[in-house]
């Protein structure tokens, strides 16, 4: 179980001392815009918006590609957009620009994330339980056409259905990290000298916290599964309720097919921890590449000022889509695995995927991860690990295409300013 986007770059030594020099080093670093003089500086907390870490411009570590230098970095736009007489004007205004552009990038990213993407990601987790389905949807192809036949029966809701509870979760999750490495010596962070045992103590703060927002995950899958033509219209901390209601044993009467919430435990925060892992690891990876990369560009004087912008702001939101694809893609079977145990006895009604309406009860009998991996491969096939996939496809085409277009928006507001 993890939040839709990875968890930025405060994982195995990708953040390094810069942040520890302003003081923000502690366990819990917190955000503070109460003054006037805080607004000079935009100092981000975890989780990062994509993009937006070169926004500091008081942060002393100079933007990707552009070798360190003696003095420290005085905002990203100054030396490339003075010019001649009156630079001094022009390079504000061409701050500010910056500025906001690079934060409107880092929000275009979030909205594919967590808004654009959300009818794929709601397809996709019905894809997963529908044990009945004889279609796989495994290209994009076939996810098109069952989206159109939802929102032709059902109208556009269908959808979007559930899509405030993966907020909720998303909350939970930072709020329980912060809460648990506040009171205890488990780091939020792993700085660049990091050690095996201070790697095991993150990884366990990690399993603590999907530990923690794992009632309300198992809430928020059955509020974007659940069909809406029997669905009741449930308010925005329902997700709340419901995880609540998991946790004591009340609420909502379900099947002794329900699993415990201690039989979760094991494959939510293996899937939880792995995604993490590999979400960091590959994120490190692909912006050493656009470091070098970017580097050698610089050392060879062929860069124009409109990339060195660009390379300012881009490498972490590429290292972020990269991850983002890697790691669900590689665990998409166990994903799988997850949601069926967790929406197993719950008296789900989901949606008819192989029809595009009718609907379908949940009837599994899975008495744990081990059976519901070999009932899956000997009922359905090593495919049926991957039902929905499609979805995955149109969900990172989609956000591809929404940062090749806010790159070239970006650059031509460069353009026009330099």
């Amino acid at each position: 179980m993890h939040p839709r986007r990875p968890d930025g770059f405060d994982g195995l030594g990708y953040r390094g001392g810069a942040r520890d020099e302003q003081g923000f080093g502690g366990a819990f670093p917190a955000r503070s815009f109460s003054t006037g003089a805080d607004l000079g500086h935009w100092v981000t907390t975890p989780p990062d918006i994509p993009g937006s870490r070169n926004l500091h411009w008081g942060e002393k570590s100079p933007p990707y590609g552009v070798p360190t230098t003696s003095t420290p970095y005085e905002g990203p736009t100054e030396e490339p957009f003075s010019t001649g007489g009156g630079g001094g004007v022009q390079g504000q205004s061409s701050e500010q620009l910056n500025r906001f552009a690079g934060f409107g990038i880092g929000l275009a990213s979030l909205f594919t994330e967590n808004v654009l993407a959300h009818p794929c990601i709601v397809l996709r987790r019905q894809c997963q339980v529908n044990y009945h389905a004889q279609h796989y949807h495994l290209t994009p192809f076939t996810v098109i056409n069952i989206m159109y036949s939802f929102n032709k029966t059902q109208g556009p809701r269908a959808l979007w259905k559930g899509m405030g509870s993966t907020f909720i979760v998303q909350g939970v999750t930072l709020g329980a990290e912060g809460i648990i490495s506040e009171f205890t010596p488990l780091p939020r962070e792993v700085l660049h000298k990091w050690s095996p045992k201070q790697i095991g103590e993150h990884l366990l703060l990690k399993s603590l916290t999907y530990v923690v927002a794992m009632p309300f995950y198992s809430a928020s899958l059955i509020e974007t599964v659940q069909s809406e033509i029997i669905r009741d219209n449930t308010g925005i901390l329902e997700c709340v309720k419901e995880g609540i209601g998991r946790v004591i044993g009340m609420g909502v009467p379900h099947s002794k097919r329900l699993l415990p919430l201690l039989s979760l435990i094991f494959p939510t925060v293996l899937h939880g921890v792995l995604h993490y892992i590999i979400s960091s690891v590959i994120q490190k990876f692909v912006l050493l590449i656009l470091k070098r990369k970017t580097y050698n560009s610089h050392l060879a004087e062929s860069t124009s000022p409109v990339q060195s912008m660009l390379d300012a702001y881009f490498p972490e939101l590429i290292a972020n889509f990269a991850a983002s694809l890697c790691s669900d893609v590689i665990l998409y079977p166990l994903e799988t695995v997850l949601h069926r145990l967790h929406i197993q006895g719950t008296r789900t009604i989901i949606d008819n995927t192989d029809l595009g309406y009718e609907v379908l009860p949940i009837n599994t009998q899975y008495e744990g991860m081990r059976d519901c991996i070999n009932t899956i491969r000997q009922e359905e096939g090593v495919f049926g690990f991957y039902k929905g996939f499609g979805a995955v496809i149109i969900q990172y085409t989609l956000h591809a295409a929404v940062l090749q277009i806010t790159k070239i928006i970006y650059s031509t507001l460069l353009q026009n300013n330099i």
